[in-house]
């Protein structure tokens, strides 16, 4: 009978532990990250939620337009890589990186690369 209260003590303990280092994890977030990172960041998970999404439409209902998934899929994925550089450059805890990209630049490289990125998609979908 010992050994299963062991088991169940370290289990107890390490999901304490996992919680604790959760909690820690979203503390430090909301007090150390500025305002304008969290929006890109809410941008970023709603980029992910909308390719799951469409993958979940195509895997369960139907894939009938497949390049239309494709394009919308392709879109979501080409769009977070574009937002996660973006972030990258303007995090202050990431500036020190990119010293000679102002953050003006840094956004008109994103707008100017979700533009052409959106043209490629359009032009895709036929």
């Amino acid at each position: 009978m010992a050994p299963p209260k062991k088991v169940s003590t370290t289990a107890s303990s390490s999901t304490s532990a996992i919680t604790s280092a959760l909690q820690d994890l979203v503390q430090s977030y909301k007090e150390n990250t500025p305002k304008r990172v969290k929006i890109i960041d809410a941008f970023l998970l709603f980029i992910v939620l909308s390719g799951v999404a469409q993958f979940v439409y195509c895997a369960l209902i139907t894939n009938y337009p497949f390049n239309a998934f494709l394009a919308g899929f392709g879109s979501s994925i080409g769009q977070f890589v574009l937002t996660a550089a973006f972030r990258a450059q303007v995090n202050p805890a990431t500036r020190s990186q990119f010293t000679i990209i102002s953050p003006e630049r840094a956004f008109a490289d994103f707008c100017f690369g979700s533009i052409v990125l959106h043209f490629f998609v359009y032009n895709f979908l036929g």
